[in-house]
């Protein structure tokens, strides 16, 4: 029977056996009669059903025997040793950039062609390759099975959980040996990794900026096309990315599960607390190479080195103003608009950002002075104020006459608006 052909009268393709033909003809016929038990979705053959079953159970039979790390299927080992023995034989003729696996230089090539096959059959958003569009299906409501426990976010897979875990627990396995920087994941380690190397693929058609992830290139280029695809059920605001839309709907619960242990601040994600925690420690870890100075966030950083390059392709269609930063852009239209979405809780007074002249109108009305002058005593209800009243200890006098510049602070807080 091994010796017999099957021939496949839609494409003619050959088979030696006749298990291999039945499979094929489910690609044209679209069969899939292997379904899952637990979430309903079905398959084409019973390998592929036995493969899904994992991400229910969380198996992962496949173990590397370098560094341990585990997977649930044979082809996901496969390809993560090539990252230990370095085996890249597949290379773009175009840039010569070479890659471990086939698949990957198939999906390569289409950042330079463009090409979106794979479409959303519920929205009819097109996507470069299966794997984001099989993403992208589980942003669809009623498709997160995997709950944590310590704070309700639910998951699409099991393995988003176990990462998101981590958060709490606060482990991070992943190490760079180069800088010795450690991560809760290894894709966050991979990206981290390019750093070193400077190595950026993933270039912007439209302003040439280059990145080192695709998902950080489509996620820019939406600051070109001003599609905002993730959506506020209860608002209707729109976001950019799926995290921002996640930090905003917190604002209609007041949820804020990550708080500060030293201050009782509270923030809505975990990462905004990391960024916090170094008002504290003092910790500024990105460092401008061009002239040594130092930040406590990376967007920091990037804002800075505006300075030194002069590229400002953020441009305001009304006026005409540059920006270095999207997100400097979109706080100027609010003066063309007129919005201010800030409001002082106790007198009404609203303000185009939350930073700035809010938290300060705010501790006039509790009293608030949390920051106090080591040398006499004083205190203030701003960082910046205690800055600026340090000055008069050593005599610097950066902003000109003092008195004049505090009558124009209290004018611009406690001036009524034109009516």
């Amino acid at each position: 029977m091994g010796n017999a052909r099957f021939k496949c009268k839609v494409c003619g393709k050959d088979f030696a056996y006749p298990s291999l033909f039945r499979r094929h003809q489910r690609t044209h016929t679209g069969e899939k009669p292997y379904e899952c038990k637990w979430c309903g979705k079905a398959f084409s053959t019973s390998s592929y059903l036995q493969i899904h079953g994992r991400t229910h159970t969380g198996e992962k039979p496949y173990e590397c025997k370098q560094c341990g790390k585990v997977f649930a299927n044979v082809s996901g080992l496969y390809k993560h040793e090539k990252i230990h023995t370095g085996g890249k034989s597949y290379e773009c003729r175009l840039y010569g950039k070479a890659f471990a696996n086939c698949s990957d230089l198939q999906r390569h090539r289409r950042t330079h062609t463009g090409e979106k096959s794979y479409k959303c059959k519920q929205y009819g958003k097109v996507f470069a390759s299966s794997s984001e569009l099989q993403r992208h299906e589980k942003t669809h409501p009623g498709e997160k099975p995997y709950e944590c426990k310590q704070c309700g976010k639910a998951f699409t897979k099991s393995t988003y959980l176990q990462i998101h875990g981590r958060i709490h627990t606060g482990e991070k396995p992943y190490e760079c040996k180069q800088c010795g920087k450690a991560f809760s994941s290894f894709s966050g380690l991979h990206s981290h990794k390019k750093i070193h190397t400077g190595e950026k693929p993933y270039a912007c058609k439209q302003c040439s900026k280059a990145f080192a992830r695709s998902y950080s290139l489509r996620r820019h280029e939406r600051t070109h096309t001003g599609e905002k695809p993730y959506e506020c059920k209860q608002c209707s605001k729109a976001f950019t990315r799926s995290g921002e839309l996640h930090s905003h709907e917190k604002t209609h619960t007041g949820e804020k599960p990550y708080e500060c242990k030293q201050c009782g601040k509270a923030f809505v994600r975990s990462r905004f607390l990391q960024i916090h925690g170094r008002t504290h420690t003092g910790e500024k870890p990105y460092e401008c190479k061009q002239c040594g100075k130092a930040f406590s966030r990376f967007s920091g950083l990037h804002s800075h080195k505006t300075i030194h390059t002069g590229v400002k392709p953020y441009a305001c269609k009304r006026c005409g103003k540059a920006f270095g930063r999207s997100s400097g852009l979109y706080l100027h239209k609010r003066i063309h608009t007129g919005e201010r979405p800030y409001a002082c809780e106790q007198c009404g007074k609203a303000f185009a950002t939350s930073s700035g002249y809010l938290p300060k109108l705010e501790k006039t009305h509790t009293g608030e002075k949390p920051y106090e002058c080591d040398q006499c005593g004083k205190a203030f209800a701003s960082s910046s104020d205690l800055q600026r009243h340090g000055r008069t200890h050593i005599g610097e006098k950066l902003y000109g006459c003092t008195i004049l510049w505090n009558v124009h602070f209290l004018t611009l807080i406690f001036e009524p608006e034109c009516t």
